[in-house]
């Protein structure tokens, strides 16, 4: 029944991309090719979506109870939620036109990969830094995690939610002359109610760039899928080392959070009373469920040495292509991805003993001062 509905909901999408009029305004470098050469970068974004229905099928395609919606693509909102910017990063050379805010926790691995992304493309945004018990900043929307993106839009705010969703549809964005709100349709998410029970979604194509390539003509199929690899490993398995290592012992899990407070700015941002029922409140209730994760994600009876292991299993694969990263000589959203989680724990106990255990602080090192610099600025 699953198979079923995903295979008309690609039949839908594909409707959906052909009918498209903002696509078919795209002029191409060849006006006076044939009809055939001017349809192959059609073709590819066809196949694009294609391929990230495929990927959904697979993922998909096991027994998950009733489906509940076929598909729900983000709404836009009229008005913007009333929040005060923690902070605003401004990028004089931004020629993007994007307006963003971030709903974030600063420390949080998935909003580290979208500022990463953000800050390696010069693009300036806002941050709300959101408190991670009570949650206020954020009431506003009917998707409860972070990272929330708002970007404003003709006729009101789009927001885009799951960091690896932002990061794909904002790349596509870069490579596109299409708005963010035609974009979002291409990453609709499918509703379904699970096993217990509960009800999860699952979006589609989100590892999946929809772009003309007659715009990448740099990039090569391998290429493309070895990065959307390397983006679902960081997100299906790095990440899943963090908690156990940040949140090993009483002692560590109120040292991150000390750190968390510090970067975060927690001590201006929120009432005192706020800011110390975060850090001993969340700190031991990450302690149990950093142990919940480690047996959960099978990690090994010490935890380091499984975040050591994943981490080793990273450098080796650069060092086997024989470049400085995963994209070559620059990064590529796979060395963004990474980068990301592991820039969340940068201050924590876990990190110090990383980066004296494994040798990825050479890349580390370059990642940070790509990110720094705004080393992707030259490719918006």
């Amino acid at each position: 029944m699953l198979r079923k509905l995903l295979q008309v909901q690609l039949r839908h999408n594909l409707n959906k991309f052909c009918n498209n009029p903002n696509l078919r305004q795209i002029s191409y470098a060849k006006p006076k090719s044939n009809n055939v050469s001017k349809k192959i970068p059609l073709y590819g974004m066809a196949l694009g979506i294609v391929a990230g229905t495929g990927y959904s099928i697979y993922k998909l395609n096991e027994p998950r109870g009733h489906i509940l919606s076929e598909q729900i693509v983000i709404p836009m909102i009229k008005n913007a939620p009333k929040y005060t910017p923690s902070r605003s990063i401004a990028i004089p050379s931004d020629k993007t036109g994007l307006k963003l805010t971030l709903f974030q926790y600063q420390t949080c691995p998935f909003c580290c990969k979208v500022r990463a992304f953000l800050d390696y493309h010069g693009i300036s945004y806002e941050v709300v830094e959101v408190d991670p018990v009570l949650r206020q900043a954020t009431k506003w929307s009917t998707y409860k995690k972070v990272p929330i993106l708002l970007a404003e839009v003709d006729g009101g705010y789009q927001p885009l939610n799951d960091s690896t969703m932002i990061i794909s549809s904002l790349a596509t964005y870069l490579y596109e002359d299409q708005s963010l709100r035609d974009i979002v349709q291409y990453y609709p998410y499918l509703r379904y109610q699970a096993e217990d029970g509960s009800e999860k979604n699952e979006i589609m194509n989100r590892y999946f760039l929809m772009y003309n390539q007659e715009k990448v003509k740099n990039r090569t199929k391998e290429d493309m899928n070895e990065e959307r690899k390397w983006r679902m490993w960081a997100d299906d398995v790095l990440v899943h080392d963090l908690s156990p290592n940040v949140y090993r012992t009483k002692a560590e899990a109120l040292q991150a959070f000390n750190w968390f407070s510090e970067v975060g700015d927690w001590e201006r941002q929120f009432p005192s009373w706020e800011r110390n029922l975060i850090i001993y409140v969340g700190s031991m209730a990450m302690l149990l469920i950093g142990k919940r994760l480690k047996k959960r994600h099978n990690l090994k009876d010490d935890v380091r040495e499984s975040l050591y292991d994943h981490c080793d299993e990273w450098v080796t694969a650069i060092r086997n292509k024989g470049t400085e990263f995963m994209g070559g000589s620059a990064p590529n959203l796979a060395d963004l991805a990474v980068y990301g989680v592991l820039s969340s724990i940068e201050g924590c106990d876990a990190f110090k003993d990383l980066s004296k255990e494994t040798g990825i602080m050479k890349w580390y090192g370059s990642m940070k001062a790509a990110v720094k610099n705004h080393g992707g600025s030259q490719f918006v």
